[in-house]
């Protein structure tokens, strides 16, 4: 192996360690990442600097955690094995050259600093769930906490975490009527007519090269495939793009790719609080939009999209307490920036039908 291919490796083991690198502040990274390279613009220069910042700041915290780690790993051993005991101490033997019991082995690394505290659980619900939620209480899902231990006395940890925007105010469009009766109809048609093809929700994950089912995370069923229906929502949705942009105050931007899926959510189905293009696999998404629909009269409650108002915390992504609730109704679609936080509220259907879901026709637009 070259010397690179060996250092891929270890870093990809360390990766997949929990206790080196977390869930959340892999997500958390991966956002750093993207936003600095936003924030740099074209400069490779800039760009460079920052990688350099992030790129330092990871260091430090994985190579402390590692010594502490690897140290605790090589006593647990020395113990099980025998060498260390509550009484007196035994005589070893040592190899030719090496005497007493104050010899050092080389391959011991140097004291190492003391860890970081790991995960705090908060009072708030409402954090970035950027890694596997607790399983939700009897009385409903719980939105769960993270925690980012990199050392906060780094500058240049500081740094980096500087190119995330401090503050995430909510923001949406909502548009009334969007499709014709019929269309409505036809599409709610196509959509009972192909639930055998409806898949188990995903969510990404940051180690993962496809996406995961998490059900303490997201909980509904999906359709990828939606015929003729996604080109009809999509050039509907391009008709009122420079109105809808212009109201949320983002810029113009050419549509390189777009996913679209129909959702359904039935009884104690949801989405925890997230964002949906914090991990490199999504970090192009730009614009989020989501359609209701469902069966007149509604046959469930809840399911809520709520857009919070959040701030940058040590922590990550928190919401400040306010949100935007936006209650499904019939033929009404929501826009807002992808990089916001929001969630959808657990639904409440008492028949357990399919047909008396909570659906949305939602998507993102690439740019």
């Amino acid at each position: 192996m070259t010397p690179k291919q060996i250092l891929d490796s270890f870093s990809e083991t360390l990766m997949q360690d929990e206790r080196i690198l977390s869930a959340p502040e892999r997500a958390l990274i991966a956002g750093l990442v993207h936003h600095g390279k936003t924030a740099s613009g074209t400069n490779p220069e800039l760009q460079e600097a920052v990688r350099r910042v992030i790129a330092s700041a990871i260091g430090e915290a994985v190579a402390q955690r590692a010594f502490g780690i690897l140290g605790s790993s090589i006593v647990e051993r020395l113990v099980e094995g025998g060498a260390l005991s509550d009484g007196p101490t035994r005589a070893t033997e040592h190899p030719a050259g090496v005497t007493g019991s104050t010899a050092r082995p080389a391959f011991l690394m140097p004291t190492p600093p003391a860890p970081s505290p790991g995960p705090q659980t908060p009072s708030s619900p409402k954090r970035a769930p950027l890694e596997a939620p607790k399983p939700p209480s009897p009385s409903g899902p719980q939105t769960p906490s993270i925690s980012v231990r990199t050392t906060t006395q780094s500058t240049q940890a500081q740094a980096a975490t500087a190119v995330l925007p401090q503050r995430l105010p909510a923001r949406c469009v909502v548009l009334d009527e969007f499709l014709s009766p019929q269309e409505v109809a036809e599409l709610m048609q196509f959509t009972l007519d192909h639930q055998a093809d409806f898949e188990t929700s995903e969510v990404i994950s940051p180690t993962a090269e496809d996406g995961i089912v998490n059900y303490e995370h997201r909980r509904s069923r999906v359709l990828m495939d939606l015929g003729r229906h996604q080109d009809l929502i999509l050039n509907r949705i391009k008709s009122a793009l420079p109105d809808i942009l212009k109201k949320l105050d983002m810029e113009e931007f050419t549509i390189r790719d777009v996913e679209a899926q129909i959702t359904a959510s039935n009884d104690g189905d949801f989405f925890h609080f997230h964002n949906d293009n914090g991990n490199v696999p999504v970090a192009s998404r730009h614009l989020t939009f989501v359609y209701f629909f469902h069966r007149e009269p509604k046959q469930f409650a809840g399911g809520e999209l709520r857009i919070h108002d959040a701030r940058l915390e040590a922590n990550g992504y928190e919401s400040e307490g306010s949100y935007q609730a936006i209650v499904p109704e019939q033929n009404q679609i929501v826009f807002f920036p992808c990089e916001l936080m929001h969630e959808i509220t657990a639904v409440e259907c008492p028949s357990k039908a399919f047909s008396d879901s909570r659906f949305t026709l939602n998507g993102w637009l690439r740019h």
